[in-house]
């Protein structure tokens, strides 16, 4: 540990980028670093509100949407797509919604109603809120990357969908960083202590950023540090991990 303090003390000039890649391997198999455990008041992060989303958006189970039929109010409304992936509409009926875009259900639709209903319907199809949620999972765990979660989700039920860690791993230290009140924060967790029972299993939410400690974090966290600003990560996180 006095290695590690020395460097410490040597990288400081160099600036809270490199001292993470520096200390990196300094507390591996224990936990460890300025990131707080135990932190009580890691509030669920700043909510998601999708304004605009991309031509090739799928639509998910649960996700609502808004149909607006012109001129005829009672068939326009807001519609959640069920577990099932189905929409239910007055007169058009059940019409299947899960993994079609915005402008395919708007097809769908419109000739549902010109079918039997509608000459010529104009129809108009609008996301109103998402349920496709996906966190990101990186670091020493077996299969990293962005993960959809559709419902409640802890940190270990996160873990095993990105297949476990592997055997670089520190269970002992596990980030979780999420943006509040549009700051960048972040908390360490034990999956040890976690495993065991004597700590709470924390709830993960859409946009959080899961990394598990090992000795390939280096090249994680020069990924990490390159996708976010500086500024925004480390402040009020203080720096290194």
């Amino acid at each position: 540990m006095r290695a590690c303090a020395r460097l410490a003390n040597a990288v400081v000039a160099i600036g809270a980028a490199a001292s993470i890649l520096l200390l990196a391997g300094c507390f591996q198999g224990t936990r460890g670093g300025p990131i707080p455990y135990n932190v009580a008041d890691f509030k669920q992060p700043d909510s998601q509100v999708i304004t605009t989303v991309d031509d090739d958006y799928k639509i998910a189970p649960m996700d609502t949407v808004k149909v607006a039929v012109y001129q005829v109010n009672d068939l326009s409304g807001e519609f959640e797509v069920d577990l099932m992936g189905n929409i239910d509409l007055p007169l058009a009926g059940t019409l299947r919604a899960a993994d079609l875009t915005l402008r395919e259900l708007d097809k769908a639709v419109t000739a549902r109603l010109s079918e039997k209903y509608l000459q010529n319907p104009d129809v108009s199809v609008a996301l109103k809120s998402s349920a496709r949620r996906n966190i990101t999972i990186d670091g020493a765990v077996n299969s990293p990357g962005q993960m959809a979660i559709n419902g409640p989700t802890t940190l270990l039920q996160a873990i095993a969908m990105a297949r476990g860690v592997n055997g670089e791993a520190n269970p002992h230290r596990v980030a979780i960083f999420r943006q509040i009140e549009g700051k960048r924060m972040g908390a360490a967790f034990d999956l040890t202590t976690i495993r065991k029972g004597k700590a709470p299993d924390p709830q993960v939410y859409s946009g959080d950023i899961i990394v598990v400690d090992g000795s390939n974090v280096r090249s994680i966290y020069n990924q990490f540090m390159m996708a976010l600003p500086v500024i925004g990560v480390f402040n009020p996180i203080l720096g290194i991990w």
